[in-house]
């Protein structure tokens, strides 16, 4: 029998046994199992999504760490590089990472969780190597990204080691808070990293998880929920320091870290100013019992304004289907009577599947300016700035409704 889930009742950083809960979102599918529209209803697993915090080093984590065949499986439907944001951050990071060390064609990098290849696109004039789990990399190696499709551990290690040498970078975006194991994954990244080699990560920061009321981004492959000290905390743990930090805008609001081994590069001072920074947010318990009040408001403001649409027999079209739309919509309770379908870019492979724990579908964009409905429900909230512009652009006359933090209407 294989083993789907498995309970966790330490912290994940420095191993502190007394958690304090913050907030249960119930139990919910994961966001990438997603069932083909039409076929037979048939069983789909929910897990409990309960977010924990340590008051020692401030890590925010899960309480349940689903299996990485459940949530990554071989069909996982996300692609990076549908995502101009994310093709942007990318380009900035490589130009980032030429300030730290000027990279020569043989100079190797290699990038964890590299899904469709979307970063090391930047890099092809050096050396690069992908790692990723899902049959996605196929299109990263098409492109002429060579990717190893696998998870990364201790095997692909050594054998990446052993094949292609040491990487000058080595780099984890949107997945390092993803692996169960946080400290064997970073002591596989020093296997690989050149003795002045340089570690960058990108992941979901708290801070503005806090402060915008990111509920949304709480899923089963979110394991952590990073500040800059449980990060510091964490790789001191391994001899390595961070060297450079930054917040960045994708995901809602991440932070984005350069570490490499202990006095190998001069500290700046982005460490120390954002890390003064986050302190009374992320080292206030109080800031969390805030968080979960505001969370319950938030769904029942939401429930309030959509009953009120659909009392008028309006139709609300939803925008997006990325993973937080999942937590969202299973937390809110929405349905196929509240939101008849959700709209996806062309190319998306979310496109022809129900939304995971309902049975409100996907269609391809061109249904939302086809159908013209009254509402259209922005499930990215977070690109509202640059999303909203380009959805009126193509000829979308309705209004939209943004669910968070607090849902409001926008002509």
């Amino acid at each position: 029998m294989t083993m789907t889930s498995k309970v966790i009742r330490h912290c994940q950083v420095c191993n502190f046994k007394n958690l304090e809960p913050i907030l249960f979102l119930g139990y919910a599918p994961p966001p990438s199992q997603m069932h083909v529209i039409g076929e037979t209803l048939s069983e789909q697993p929910s897990y409990p999504i309960q977010l924990l915090y340590c008051p020692h080093c401030h890590l925010v984590q899960l309480g349940l760490a689903v299996a990485p065949h459940i949530v990554f499986p071989p069909e996982f439907p996300y692609t990076s590089s549908t995502t101009k944001s994310l093709r942007d951050n990318f380009g900035e990071l490589y130009q980032e990472c030429l300030t730290f060390i000027p990279l020569g064609p043989s100079d190797l990098i290699v990038d964890i969780g590299s899904n469709d290849g979307n970063l090391l696109s930047y890099f092809l004039k050096h050396q690069v190597l992908g790692v990723t789990p899902e049959n996605i990399g196929e299109i990263a190696i098409q492109r002429g990204i060579p990717t190893i499709i696998d998870f990364f551990n201790k095997n692909v290690a050594q054998k990446i080691k052993s094949e292609k040498g040491l990487a000058t970078f080595v780099t984890a975006t949107n997945v390092f808070a993803h692996v169960e194991n946080v400290h064997e994954m970073v002591e596989n990244i020093l296997e690989i990293l050149s003795p002045k080699g340089i570690f960058v990560s990108e992941s979901h920061y708290l801070v503005p998880f806090l402060e915008k009321l990111q509920y949304d981004t709480i899923y089963h492959e979110h394991l952590r929920y990073y500040s800059l000290h449980s990060l510091s905390y964490l790789l001191k743990m391994h001899g390595l320091e961070i060297i450079h930090a930054k917040q960045i805008p994708t995901h809602g609001g991440s932070l984005r870290i350069y570490a490499a081994r202990k006095n190998t590069y001069p500290i700046q001072t982005t460490v120390t100013e954002a890390l003064n920074k986050e302190n009374p947010i992320v080292c206030n318990k109080n800031n969390f019992i805030d968080f979960r009040n505001k969370v319950t408001q938030s769904k029942l403001a939401l429930h309030h304004l959509l009953f009120t649409v659909l009392k008028e027999k309006k139709n609300i079209y939803g925008i997006g289907a990325a993973a937080r739309a999942t937590t969202l919509i299973n937390y809110v309770s929405l349905d196929n009577g509240i939101l008849t379908c959700i709209v996806e870019t062309e190319g998306s492979h979310k496109i022809g599947k129900y939304i995971p724990g309902t049975l409100i579908p996907v269609y391809e964009e061109s249904k939302l300016f086809q159908d013209q409905p009254e509402y259209a429900l922005l499930l990215s909230w977070h690109l509202a700035n640059t999303l909203i512009p380009k959805i009126k652009e193509k000829g979308f006359k309705g209004k939209f409704i943004i669910p968070l933090p607090a849902p409001t209407i926008v002509s």
